[in-house]
């Protein structure tokens, strides 16, 4: 008989064993998160932490949300994977309720954002080919965009580090400059195939595109039939308190990607398309092994579903208002509080020094977030976020803001909008 596998209750070796088995990609505190529940985790010494990172803001529901843990249960008893050679009861219906939601036509069900991305560039070259023939190539992406760490991906990423090790990218691709209309119609012609747009860029420091370059990049990507594709991995599907950043706007995409909290922490991942790229793609010309299984489906579908049930998009705005105004407060008290943006709970509260002390201070004192561009500390926690839990945290930052000791002022770079400090905030 089989010997059966027992979970790992020594945290000590895991940490042995990831860095002795593990590629080195990752710099991970020497903490071990065994179990969470709602908007905290809980770590080997049963320590308890407020999580304000949500997981890269996959978490949207928290941790173990009693109505994903149900469907996961079920479903897992059922048929974990079936194929994409065959139906499955969920993708239909998952697919019909984002439809809904975005404004869109058609779906294809991925793993992954980064994988989204990828599709979505295969999907805008497809079409511009059966279109406009050979020539119609470029790919425009705005400068501090970050799009995933695939080969596509990191191409249309214009942060060096991520794309230097790697050169030669993809070729044809050329950067934006940020919300600056000049420079996008200087550089958008008859030979571009697709223009990629984060609406508010997570991993580069929570910067929003304003309403004058989106209607532009609009104008434009329909002028020179280009797709205009929206990457909303990071703030769609509720984040901002609206379904999509981007419909903040009155013009819609042609192509939208996600993840992040589709199936509330398993891997899944859309592209989203209407018009002419909802029907570009024919069989045989695009696929995937997992994408779109029924667990992950049916999972994705009950975290909509939730979202709408439980009206947890005006807690978004509410508790994201409630942050915002103690930040401001807060940034009060200490100068090296720089500039506060974002929207919902999408959250970037940028310092004039390194942010790295105060993120290892703020687990030490029970709150888990992270800096992104050195400089930046993103919060992006669960929709069901309470007000009290705002208050906890406002709190305990605090305190991390007077204990940490301050680290050496760097040249830190300037914002893309240079305006008064704190006055990004929405």
């Amino acid at each position: 008989m089989a010997k059966r596998t027992k979970s790992n209750n020594n945290p000590a070796q895991a940490m042995r064993e990831a860095a002795r088995y593990l590629m080195n990609t990752y710099k991970r505190p020497p903490i071990v998160f065994t179990h969470g529940k709602g908007c905290y985790l809980f770590d080997q010494r049963g320590r308890k932490y407020l999580d304000m990172l949500g997981g890269i803001a996959v978490n949207a529901l928290g941790h173990a949300h009693p109505r994903l843990v149900r469907v996961i249960r079920r479903e897992a008893a059922r048929a974990i994977h079936t194929s994409n050679l065959f139906h499955n009861p969920w993708q239909g219906p998952l697919a019909k309720k984002l439809v809904a939601w975005s404004r869109m036509e058609r779906i294809f069900l991925t793993n992954s954002g980064t994988e989204a991305i990828e599709g979505a560039l295969k999907l805008a070259r497809l079409h511009a080919r059966k279109t406009a023939g050979e020539g119609k190539t470029r790919i425009l992406a705005l400068e501090n965009s970050f799009h995933g760490r695939t080969y596509g991906a990191v191409s249309i990423t214009a942060t060096a580090k991520y794309r230097e090790p790697f050169a030669p990218l993809l070729p044809g691709v050329e950067f934006v400059k940020f919300n600056d209309v000049a420079d996008l119609e200087a550089k958008f012609d008859a030979t571009v195939c697709a223009l990629v747009i984060e609406t508010i860029q997570g991993e580069g420091g929570i910067y929003s595109v304003n309403e004058a370059f989106w209607q532009r990049a609009r104008q434009l990507a329909t002028l020179h039939g280009a797709a205009l594709i929206a990457d909303e991995i990071q703030c769609g599907l509720g984040r901002t308190g609206r379904y999509f950043a981007y419909q903040k706007f009155p013009d819609l995409p042609d192509v939208v990607v996600v993840a992040k909290p589709l199936a509330g922490g398993l891997p899944s991942g859309a592209i989203l398309a209407r018009g002419a790229f909802a029907e570009t793609f024919s069989p045989g010309l695009h696929g995937t092994t997992f994408g779109g299984g029924p667990l992950v489906c049916a999972t994705a579908l009950e975290f909509l579903n939730t979202v709408d049930e439980e009206k947890l998009m005006a807690n978004v705005r509410a508790r994201g208002a409630e942050l915002r105004a103690g930040l401001i407060k807060l940034a009060a008290k200490f100068d090296f509080v720089r500039e506060l943006r974002g929207d919902g709970l999408m959250i970037g509260l940028e310092l004039s020094v390194p942010g790295a002390a105060y993120v290892e201070e703020a687990l030490r004192q029970g709150l888990v977030m992270n800096c992104t561009h050195d400089y930046t500390l993103r919060l992006l926690p669960a929709f069901i976020l309470t007000a009290r839990q705002v208050n906890d945290f406002l709190s305990r930052l605090e305190t991390v803001f007077a204990k940490t000791k301050r680290p050496i002022p760097e040249a830190a770079p300037a914002a893309h909008q240079p305006e008064t400090a704190l006055a990004a905030a929405r």
